[in-house]
């Protein structure tokens, strides 16, 4: 199936009642095994990257591979800006191809939060993206950013926050966290709340720390997209690292490489069937 546009996508998760893994990836091998364990399991995907990573492939080289690993696959396949920081981010994904991107000014107080916000889904709106913000502030590690507390989501702002920015996807701190040093405790009363305020789709980040007994309840809350990144990585980087113990003299990178794949593929094939169950 061709790389789909995010209201395209949008509508296939409401359809199916789906729950899509955004699933981060860094480079073309975390890109195929992502891509392949979607096939695999027969869910959609939403592919998506932070500027923090894109620094390695460029935004036009991941949009590329993105979308030559759509076309070699069944089910709908789309791609995500995650956490840009700036109105250059944005612009940056938008003009490589992105379906969709999420601007991060959580960190801002409200009204500095709606103003960015606002500015850029007038932007991104004019160009068929699609735009996801953060109301609330999760604690944990994500890439270089770090907050050691969180500032969970009033629910009674959210209704307020997306009349007045008109974003397509809601980020929500509930309990959640980034990384997985620290256990989640996700509070469904909060979300459920949320839900009953907003009729957009609920995003939860920090996903990999997240049970799969409780992955596989967000879809009754109004949930569509779920960030998957550190336990992509932990794969990918574990793998590497025990072919490095078995022999450090190990020379043989297309091996060791097609290891650290399926070692990915694997771990994300679980994650689809924990949200999705």
């Amino acid at each position: 199936m061709a790389y789909q546009a995010m209201d395209d996508f949008l509508t296939v998760l409401e359809e199916g009642g789906y729950v899509a893994p955004a699933m981060n990836t860094t480079n073309l091998e975390m890109t195929i095994a992502i891509v392949e364990a979607a096939e695999e399991t027969g869910c959609p995907v939403m592919v998506q990257i932070a500027p923090t990573n894109v620094k390695l492939s460029g935004y036009d080289y991941i949009a590329e591979i993105v979308k030559k690993a759509a076309d070699k696959v069944s089910v709908p396949v789309t791609l995500h800006l995650d956490h840009g920081m700036s109105f250059e981010d944005v612009k940056k994904a938008v003009d490589a191809g992105f379906a969709s991107v999420m601007i991060d000014a959580s960190t801002l107080d409200y009204e500095e939060n709606i103003k960015l916000t606002r500015e850029v889904v007038e932007y991104c709106h004019e160009r068929g993206v699609l735009v996801e913000a953060e109301l609330g502030e999760l604690s944990g590690k994500e890439d270089d950013h770090e907050a050691e507390t969180a500032d969970r989501t009033d629910a009674s702002l959210c209704k307020d926050f997306v009349d007045r920015t008109g974003i397509d996807l809601l980020a929500v701190s509930i309990g959640n966290i980034h990384g997985i040093d620290q256990a989640p405790d996700l509070d469904f009363e909060l979300l459920n709340e949320i839900k009953q305020m907003v009729s957009v789709p609920l995003v939860i980040h920090g996903g990999s720390g997240i049970p799969d007994e409780s992955l596989a309840q967000l879809k009754n809350y109004g949930v569509r997209k779920v960030n998957l990144a550190s336990d992509l990585r932990k794969a990918f980087i574990t793998a590497v690292g025990k072919r490095y113990e078995k022999n450090p003299n190990e020379y043989n990178l297309i091996s060791v490489l097609l290891e650290a794949q399926s070692a990915v593929r694997e771990t994300a094939a679980a994650k689809f069937k924990a949200l999705n169950s």
